[in-house]
């Protein structure tokens, strides 16, 4: 596949096999392969604005120039159909590299650098239809964005000291969950925080939950193919809590909040960090049908924690006292706890 290369090469890893990626067929994606290629190699003889380069800033004029040439739509439905042919499973399109892109010049600047071995995005999906650790790679940053990676160690240390003191006022079994886990990084924190008050594993349970089965792998298996850093972070982090056991008591699953009902034994303690009031539950039904949800998942006396870091614009479309009304109208009363709230089960 032709196409202008930049200069940068992609470091070869030991990326896992996942059982959740198959490969595809290429021969499906041939005609839309050279259709794309054929519209990059116009774009390439002819704009006057610069092509797609790392680091590049995208001006109005490349934008328009990008969509006249490569319009972000028939790249976006290339790719999906990437997605669905690759994934066990319905893939989750919100959360792609494409999705709210405005361009291929956007999108573009916004990939990690090694994906950005060429401007012409035929080269891109060709080199993925024939390199399957690549693929998986792409898969993982795909479903897995930077953006979404609340969940990871000591995003909410304040809290933390909040759930230090709850702790140590319980001495009985716990059941916990960590709703919208991600891939399970805060969830490992909590069994930290757990192990250094003195909790034994045998008594406590902690489920992890998360929309996206590909983070449900990764929580399972400490792997995370397109980040191998963190990965490797993350693995030396929780070696002194596997030595202990604690993987027994540890245990992760796909789970939609939004579903009529999810069938649980009642929790006594939910995290539920990085969704509420963002950009994944922002919609007011959305948001009352998620809280009561979580706090019907809860025991009497139970509680919720639920923080966030959403920028501002986020805070000034739901405000705090939103929130508190709407977690009251879910049966649950409210304290601050560290850099969010807590909701307590009312026992009547």
């Amino acid at each position: 596949m032709s196409g202008i290369l930049s200069i940068i090469n992609y470091a070869v890893f030991d990326v896992p096999a996942c059982p959740l990626i198959r490969q595809p067929d290429p021969t499906r994606f041939q005609a839309g392969l050279r259709k794309l290629n054929q519209r990059f190699t116009t774009y390439a003889a002819t704009s006057p604005q610069p092509l797609p380069a790392p680091g590049l800033i995208i001006t109005p004029e490349i934008r328009l120039q990008s969509e006249l040439y490569l319009p972000i739509n028939e790249i976006r439905r290339l790719f999906n159909r990437l997605y669905d042919a690759t994934l066990s499973h319905a893939p989750i399109l919100s959360s792609t590299p494409f999705h709210a892109s405005l361009s291929w010049a956007d999108c573009f600047v916004d990939l990690p650098v090694w994906l950005q071995f060429s401007a012409d995005p035929a080269c891109l999906l060709d080199r993925l239809l024939a390199d399957q650790q690549l693929l998986i790679r792409f898969l993982f940053f795909s479903f897995l964005p930077g953006r979404f990676n609340g969940a990871g160690f000591g995003r909410y240390p304040a809290q933390l000291d909040w759930l230090q003191q709850y702790l140590s006022k319980r001495s009985d079994s716990l059941r916990i969950l960590d709703a919208a886990c991600g891939s399970g990084e805060g969830t490992w924190e909590l069994a930290e925080v757990l192990d250094g008050n003195g909790w034994q594993p045998e008594q406590v349970q902690v489920e992890g939950w998360t929309i996206e089965p590909l983070e449900v792998w990764a929580a399972q298996t400490q792997r995370l193919p397109h980040e191998p850093q963190r990965e490797k972070n993350y693995q030396q982090r929780i070696q002194p809590l596997l030595e202990q056991g604690w993987e027994e008591r540890i245990s992760f699953r796909a789970a939609d909040l939004l579903a009529e009902q999810i069938e649980s034994a009642p929790f006594d303690l939910i995290l539920c960090n990085g969704l509420l009031g963002g950009p994944i539950i922002n919609q007011p039904s959305r948001l009352q049908q998620v809280l009561k949800q979580l706090a019907g998942l809860l025991s009497r006396g139970g509680v919720l924690l639920v923080a966030d870091h959403f920028h501002a614009g986020w805070k000034k479309q739901l405000p705090e006292a939103v929130l508190v009304k709407v977690m009251e109208e879910a049966g649950l009363s409210i304290q601050q706890a560290g850099e969010g709230l807590a909701g307590v089960r009312r026992y009547t």
